[in-house]
């Protein structure tokens, strides 16, 4: 079932989640919505905050390739457990902040462990796109969005704009 997402400023966007201390059918519903959400969007990356839940879930499926095969990741409780040295630069958006992109510098790999569907611990390597990807997702869960590393000023004017879209939406 696809879920409405939240439009910055929104408290729960700026919220601490709490760890999921079970794997429940719900839960995995829960994640399986988020999916379909997403790519519904369309994003690379859905994390629980995003639809109101502050549970630390994110879901992300960065292939890109028209003919690749879909590589739908849902991760419960992540975290990074290592990352790299040198870093990347990439013009990340976010579906809770519609159209407004900018350039945010991060680890160029990280290493992420989490828990999957089944209920086990999975460790991975991510480089690149899937490595930022996987970052911004992990920042929603601890109330971070990725214009928090920008400037003040430029962080201003996208909140302001953001507000603005919220307006025109609920006049409809």
């Amino acid at each position: 079932m696809k879920r409405s997402i939240l439009i910055h400023p929104d408290p729960r966007l700026k919220k601490i989640c709490t760890e999921v201390p079970d794997l429940s059918d719900e839960l995995r519903t829960l994640a399986d919505d988020m999916l379909e959400t997403m790519y519904a969007a369309p994003g690379i990356g859905l994390a629980a905050p995003q639809i109101g839940i502050l549970d630390r879930l994110i879901v992300l499926d960065c292939v890109k390739e028209e003919d690749g095969p879909a590589r739908p990741l849902a991760m419960f409780n992540p975290k990074i457990i290592a990352s790299s040295d040198e870093e990347n630069v990439y013009e990340e958006g976010c579906l809770s902040i519609p159209d407004q992109y900018a350039e945010v510098t991060r680890p160029k790999m990280v290493q992420v462990e989490w828990v999957d569907r089944d209920g086990k611990i999975q460790t991975e390597e991510f480089d690149g796109l899937w490595a930022t990807c996987v970052q911004h997702e992990i920042d929603h869960l601890d109330g971070k969005l990725f214009i928090d590393y920008l400037k003040p000023l430029k962080r201003q004017m996208i909140t302001r704009k953001m507000q603005k879209l919220k307006r025109e939406r609920a006049r409809g």
